[in-house]
């Protein structure tokens, strides 16, 4: 029997414009790009994408492309490994796993395709529906278009919303209050620093947050980079406060560098944010690998480390509602 062979490969950037200058607690743009892979074969065409600089599109066009054309469709995992060995010299980390991530996803949604499968049903569905918050509240909105965008979103229905702190640690109890005023006591608030705050920093923010404005989960409170100092956040912060990050971990083996996923005494572990935008590799993304050394029981986790795979861009949804939190 002969399968679909990968026939072309195509790549394009995009660069989208923000309304106006944005910030958060590390990094301010006036833009993002997005970068879209197209991989062609059986008479179908895959699509897959990330954020990232537009070379990355130029980096499948001339890389990873001539690394796969001709190999077979359906299976993945192996032309995943040949993307990652032609990148070799040129450095996997950052850009390089953007590229592949999104070579990957383009190959899942093909295979997807050729089998006449919707995505979720392939990479096994466990739920039908998945918990959904909005994401925005930038340092650079002042109070009103702050609370007005939270507010917003509850108004729609989403119960749960994420704002950006860091940036002036002076004035985020008073913008997180803001926001607490705006969307009422039953919605939950979110908090990102993007690896703004040192630890004690950080740890005094997480009890204030938590304590005074009922904060249930804080986003990279220092940098993904300071593993130990995660734990240390983890281990020292209020209860009911999930300590979160792995957005900007490279690899799979993020979580367990460090043993950030090392149960404290209480039993608790932090949240795991694998991106498909960024890590090697969404498959292993979505079984987990990586982030299973520390166990607690839970009938949510089914005793794994609480994950919650995440893109800026929503084409988590499907990883979510297989292995979601």
């Amino acid at each position: 029997m002969t399968t679909p062979k990968i026939e072309k490969i195509e790549a394009s950037a995009y660069r989208i414009p923000t309304e106006a200058p944005e910030s958060d607690g590390t990094l301010q743009w006036d833009s993002t790009t997005i970068v879209i892979a197209e991989v062609h074969g059986g008479g179908k065409t895959g699509l897959g994408y990330t954020y990232t600089h537009a070379v990355a599109a130029e980096l499948i066009r001339e890389k990873l492309a001539g690394a796969v054309i001709g190999m077979d469709a359906m299976a993945v995992p192996a032309v995943w490994n040949s993307m990652s060995e032609a990148l070799r010299n040129i450095g996997r980390p950052g850009l390089g796993l953007m590229a592949i991530s999104a070579m990957d996803c383009a190959l899942w949604d093909l295979k997807a395709r050729l089998l006449n499968l919707p995505l979720v049903s392939l990479l096994g569905q466990q739920r039908d529906g998945v918990p959904v918050y909005g994401s925005g509240g930038f340092t650079s909105y002042d109070d009103q278009k702050l609370t007005d965008q939270l507010a917003g979103w509850v108004a729609q229905g989403i119960p749960r919303v994420k704002m950006k702190v860091g940036r002036d640690p002076a004035s985020d109890p008073a913008r997180v209050k803001a926001a607490r005023r705006a969307i009422g006591e039953s919605p939950e608030l979110f908090v990102d620093a993007n690896g703004a705050y040192g630890r004690k920093e950080a740890l005094r923010m997480a009890w204030l947050f938590r304590e005074e404005f009922g904060v249930g989960w804080f986003e990279e409170p220092s940098s993904s980079e300071d593993l130990e100092g995660l734990r240390f956040l983890r281990d020292r912060g209020p209860g009911g406060l999930d300590i979160a990050a792995g957005e900007y971990g490279w690899d799979v083996q993020w979580g367990n560098k460090g043993a950030i996923t090392k149960k404290s005494e209480d039993g608790e572990t932090p949240t795991i944010q694998g991106d498909e935008d960024h890590v090697e590799n969404a498959e292993r993304v979505r079984r987990g690998e990586g982030f299973k050394k520390s166990r607690r029981k839970s009938e949510e986790d089914d005793f794994r480390t609480p994950r919650t795979p995440r893109s800026a861009y929503g084409k988590d949804v499907a990883t979510v509602t297989e292995k979601g939190k």
